[in-house]
């Protein structure tokens, strides 16, 4: 074997598991490294707490006045806990998480001393001109602020106090995915509320509830790092598949490995620590390829623990000789991995909006909620789309494992039967006390556990799954909050455009059941289209897909164009969630960011497939024509022509190979080149994905078809088999 295999495979051979942990109950270990209201009643004085819960609860600002309290206590906390620094934790638009750290001491009077300020607990001040801003800051116009969040609480890790907060600019734009986040959450509450108080005036608040599933990939370390493609794309951009695979289905559910299952431990007592309610570990479906799930919290804190999750991985599998893979498509010819996000609806009186109840009354609710959903999701099916697309994700979606582009809703044969009799008749009459009585009986049957009536669809983007909708499509790297800033803020437009419509019927002297009743029935008839059942996968799905007038978006550069729509502008605007001006620095950003990666793969492809895999072919079909010269020099011309047919055909193949990799390089390089001379960033991401992205599997082809001839021992990337199967 050449070196980096050779070498990567002896270390792989040399690992030994760790010892395995003590036991330990997660109940005593969870939130000891997070600043609980339990903790802050030993820091703090019960008015300030108050004040605190009152803020969590309400959305309100807390006073300024107290900073200086909380923040001294919060030191105090964490000082007691042996921290040294504190940061402003945030999640500006690179969709990883930053922090820039501070110590406690300063220096007065000559003498050290440990403080924290108000000041520097409620506001900091990172520069904002070197992350992404799409136009919103300027390299000569540095100024950005983090703020506080405390509906998030603060949290030790790694000896640094780290406080939630929003990224915003010096001129009030959001330049994070976490105020847009709590913009649409707050949105979403004050239009659900007043749609509850038709049903129930108890009800004065409404919280998203989410639960994430994280899949990933593990690979050992010393295979990774032989591989550039893997460090420096995050995904192989060549290798054959192995002769195994997962077409057994023997990795499902299956053991989980020794190293794997030590992994696991060391991340979740990690995560029980940092207060993350981690629940299911599991083998999925693809070798090597796992899955993390937790339960469901209020949807900006889960958020934020699926970002905190993903970075306490990568620690503990560095520990354990892994490097931890998130993106969604590391390795062809098997399942890509997603981030499926649960979303639901609670009130403050404790009722999930999207589970039916035991009577008509709870079931109205149900309806109205569920239906209203449903609206939601068709009339911004394509922001929807836009949400979860990028070049990773591109390669995941309809590739006959994943929710496809066609954006879908699955909500099981019982209950769209029930919805189809519900909305049959819409008249504009007033219901009889007959009809009412006969909706009321009708609306009541609906159970209130729909688990066993409602299957799960693999297939579909968005299905509904008992007590939740499950949003498939979201991509296993990517922060959540950008497709849930834009579920919630479709949701909260549809509901505040259905109040209307009710309001409207009311004011005509309906009832208001009555109202809401005709009003959900319209609504459903012009959202039903969107429902499906079958086979996302098929391909009579995109003929029915078209008859119906669905849109079928195949890439981020089409998909991202709703971003910026009238439409899209109109629901955000409208809600004080983000201008138009956010938003389309928010397409500029994803349209940025797409070419740029595939910039990168390109660049990765051309010099692995020149500097590694085409000297290495070059070196055996030299191996070979010695073997040939070596057979002519021993056998008449007849029988060297016997014998040296194979490999005469192999020298051939090698050389045919090669030269035409050698063309399609050189043919890509002078592409991108090309798209890197187009000053408008839409063509030039156009241009990436229509005339770059070709070339990178007809140059594919080419070297897996190498990779089949050359030896195994001259072969230089670990392979298909060695990455997915020595764990």
């Amino acid at each position: 074997m050449t070196t980096f295999r050779k070498i990567a495979f002896k270390e792989y051979l040399s690992r030994v598991a760790d010892a395995a942990p003590q036991n330990v109950k997660p109940a005593e270990l969870f939130g000891r490294c997070v600043f609980t209201i339990e903790k802050m009643k030993t820091y703090l004085p019960l008015p300030v707490i108050e004040k605190i819960e009152d803020s969590i609860k309400t959305g309100k600002q807390i006073d300024r006045d107290i900073s200086d309290i909380v923040a001294t206590g919060l030191k105090n906390w964490a000082i007691s806990m042996h921290v040294t620094h504190y940061t402003h934790w945030f999640q500006p638009l690179t969709g990883e998480t930053a922090e820039k750290h501070d110590a406690f001491l300063n220096l007065e009077n000559s003498r050290p001393v440990e403080t924290l300020s108000g000041v520097n607990l409620i506001q900091q001040e990172p520069d904002a001109s070197s992350f992404p801003s799409g136009g919103l800051r300027n390299t000569f116009e540095a100024r950005g602020y983090t703020a506080w969040d405390p509906s998030s609480p603060a949290f030790i890790i790694e000896h640094t106090l780290c406080i939630p907060t929003v990224f915003i600019s010096y001129t009030g734009e959001s330049l994070d995915f976490k105020a847009p986040l709590i913009k649409s959450l707050f949105a979403l509450d004050k239009a659900a509320t007043a749609v509850c108080q038709y049903v129930d005036k108890n009800i004065n608040k409404v919280n998203v509830t989410l639960g994430i599933e994280q899949e990933y990939f593990l690979v050992d370390s010393a295979l990774y790092h032989a591989r550039p493609d893997l460090v420096l794309a995050g995904r192989t951009l060549f290798g054959h598949e192995a002769s195994k695979g997962q077409q057994l289905e023997d990795h499902y559910f299956g053991s989980i490995p020794d190293r794997v299952i030590l992994f696991m431990e060391e991340y979740e007592r990690m995560g029980w620590e940092l207060g993350i309610p981690i629940k299911t570990r599991h083998n999925e479906v693809a070798p090597c390829q796992f899955e993390t799930a937790s339960m469901f919290e209020e949807a900006n804190l889960a958020n934020d623990h699926n970002q905190l999750l993903m970075f306490i991985m990568r620690k503990a599998a560095r520990k354990h000789h892994f490097e931890i893979i998130f993106h969604e498509k590391p390795y062809a010819g098997i399942n890509g991995s997603g981030k499926h996000n649960n979303w639901s609806l609670a009130t403050d009186t404790g009722r999930n909006l999207l589970s039916p109840g035991k009577n008509p009354k709870s079931n109205l609710l149900f309806l109205s909620f569920f239906i209203n959903t449903i609206k939601a999701f068709d009339d911004h099916a394509d922001l929807l789309r836009a949400s979860i697309a990028s070049s990773s994700n591109d390669l995941r979606l309809g590739a006959n494992e994943a929710p496809p582009a066609i954006m879908s809703i699955f909500i099981g044969h019982y209950l769209e039967k029930v919805l189809n009799d519900f909305s049959q008749k819409v008249s504009d009459d007033k219901l009889s006390p007959e009809q009412k009585t006969e909706l009321k009986l009708n609306i009541i049957k609906i159970p209130p556990i729909l688990l066993d009536n409602t299957d799960r669809n693999r297939t579909s983007p968005f299905a509904f799954t008992g007590n939740k909708f499950e949003f498939r499509s979201v991509g296993s790297s990517e922060n959540c909050a950008a497709a849930m800033i834009a579920l919630n803020t479709a949701m909260a437009s549809q509901l505040l455009i259905f109040k209307k419509e009710v309001d409207k019927r009311v004011a005509k002297g309906f009832e208001k059941d009555e109202a809401m009743y005709y009003v959900l029935k319209q609504v459903y008839n012009s959202a039903k289209k969107r429902i499906f059942q079958g086979n996302g996968y098929g391909a009579e799905w995109i003929e029915e897909a078209k008859r119906r007038g669905l849109s079928m978006i195949s890439n981020t550069p089409e998909a991202l164009l709703s971003y910026v729509s009238d439409k899209t502008k109109a629901i955000f605007e409208g809600q004080n969630i983000l201008s138009g001006k956010e938003l389309e620095a928010r397409y500029e950003i994803k349209l940025e960011k797409y070419f740029k990666k595939i910039q990168i793969e390109s660049r990765v492809i051309a010099d692995i497939a020149q500097n590694h895999i085409i000297p290495c072919a070059f070196k055996y079909q030299n191996t070979l024509i010695q073997n040939v010269q070596g057979l002519k020099s021993l056998y008449s011309v007849e029988q060297f022509k016997q014998l040296a047919n194979q490999q005469l055909s192999m020298i051939e193949e090698i050389s045919v190979r090669t030269n035409e990799l050698l063309r399609l390089i050189t043919d890509m390089t002078e592409a991108r080149k090309k798209a890197n001379n187009i000053s408008e960033i839409a063509e030039r991401a156009k241009e990436y994905c229509e005339v770059v992205v070709p070339f990178f599997d007809k140059i594919r082809y080419h070297t897996d078809k190498l990779e089949l001839i050359v030896s195994d021992e001259e072969w230089v990337l670990p392979k298909y088999r060695e990455l997915l199967f020595m764990n």
